[in-house]
């Protein structure tokens, strides 16, 4: 499985935004969006909030990792 925080930092790197600009659309602090980079989890409700702000389906990374590996105990 991929490590969500990482995967959100890249994303917004690749998309040229600051960590200023990501916290103010999710109206919290900076040292909050420097913790989500951190973690190798993270609620999916936050999640959902961040694809729709970056635009970006974070989830479908995970759905193919899931199929995959279904795949695979058959």
């Amino acid at each position: 499985m991929e490590h969500i925080g990482q995967v959100i930092k890249q994303e917004l790197e690749k998309q040229e935004r600051s960590v200023a600009w990501l916290a103010r659309k999710l109206s919290c602090d900076r040292s909050n969006i420097y913790r989500i980079f951190q973690k190798e989890s993270i609620d999916t409700c936050l999640l959902v909030r961040i694809s729709i702000i970056l635009q970006h389906d974070f989830f479908e990374g995970f759905s193919a990792s899931i199929r995959s590996q279904l795949l695979e105990q058959k």
